[in-house]
C-alpha cells in the first residue's frame, strides 16, 4: 500500500465515521510524511544518493566560511601591521632618527 493510498483510506475512514482524534492525527502525518517526499523529489534530494550531495555541500559551505574567515583575519592583521609600522616612523621622526642617519 502505498502512501497515497493510505491517506485515501485515512480520508475515507474520517469521512464516515467523523474523523476522531487518532484518525486526523493519522491524516496529518501521512499528508506531511507524503509533502515531505513530494518536495525531496521536486528538488532532486529524493534519491539515496542524496545524502552524500548534502553532506559534500556542507563540506563546501564550511570550506567557504574558513575561508573567508581567514581571509578576514589576514586583511585585519595586514592593517594593524602597516597602522604600526607608521606609528613607529612617526616616532622616529618626532624624535629625530632621520637626522642621526643622514
Amino acid at each position: 500500500m502505498t502512501r497515497e493510498d493510505l491517506l485515501t483510506r485515512l480520508m475515507t475512514q474520517a469521512a464516515g465515521e467523523g474523523g476522531d482524534l487518532v484518525t486526523l492525527r493519522a491524516i496529518v502525518e501521512e499528508a506531511s510524511e507524503l509533502g515531505a517526499r513530494r518536495v525531496l523529489e521536486r528538488l532532486s534530494l529524493g534519491d539515496r544518493s542524496a545524502q552524500n550531495d548534502i553532506d559534500e555541500l556542507r563540506e563546501l559551505l564550511r570550506a567557504w566560511r574558513d575561508a573567508k574567515a581567514s581571509a578576514w583575519k589576514a586583511v585585519v592583521e595586514w592593517w594593524v601591521r602597516g597602522a604600526l609600522a607608521l606609528l613607529l616612523i612617526g616616532i622616529a621622526v618626532r624624535l629625530g632618527f632621520s637626522e642621526m642617519i643622514g
